[in-house]
């Protein structure tokens, strides 16, 4: 009798898989950038993770804990390259907010639909969202980061110039949605570099 893949795998390859919570935070992220929060039920995410509701369900308590989960993932990753610019570009702000927005245009293509966190929260208008909490702490903390940036590297206007560029990122993300890859927000970090040379000047 042929085994199934399933039942030929070894208990070493088993205890090298991740546990339920990593996989299921994986598949939601994938199956919720991708269709939609809305469009994508729990039962997609548990099977895409290789498991069932009843484990999901162990590891979040509803699908809305799942999804503010999946969010505030996103927003420590992102916490996670600021840090990594301030490691590469130790001591000089304004590089640091150059390769952040070089980094932010070369999202902006191909297949991306956006930032996760603005398309969620067009999703979630609901203001008691678990989620809208982490959506909104982000934004403003991202938005305060770019303002102390913009500060040390001796903006004239620091506060106007990162609510210039934030303002620009976001709609930059959504022209990517609404009129494609060619569109305005191809021109982002034109744009973007042009701001910052004028407030320097």
């Amino acid at each position: 009798m042929v085994q199934s893949a399933a039942s030929q795998t070894t208990p070493s390859a088993e205890a090298k898989a991740p546990p339920p919570r990593e996989r299921i935070l994986a598949a939601a992220s994938d199956l919720f950038y991708r269709h939609g929060i809305r469009a994508v039920g729990v039962d997609a995410v548990a099977e895409a993770a290789g498991t069932n509701k009843m484990t999901l369900y162990r590891h979040f308590e509803s699908k809305d804990a799942l999804v503010a989960a999946y969010l505030a993932g996103l927003a420590a990753e992102s916490d996670g390259h600021w840090d990594a610019l301030e490691r590469a570009y130790p001591g000089d702000s304004r590089a640091q907010l150059m390769a952040w927005l070089k980094e932010i245009s070369s999202h902006l293509g191909g297949d991306s639909r956006g930032c996760a966190l603005a398309n969620a929260a067009v999703e979630l208008p609901e203001i008691d969202h678990p989620a809208r909490r982490v959506i909104e702490a982000n934004k403003a903390a991202q938005r305060d980061r770019l303002a102390a940036l913009c500060k040390a590297a001796g903006a004239r206007e620091p506060d106007l110039l990162a609510d210039e560029i934030f303002l620009l990122i976001e709609g930059a993300r959504i022209s990517l949605q609404s009129v494609g890859p060619t569109g305005p927000g191809s021109r982002l970090l034109a744009m973007a570099e042009r701001l910052v040379r004028d407030s320097f000047n």
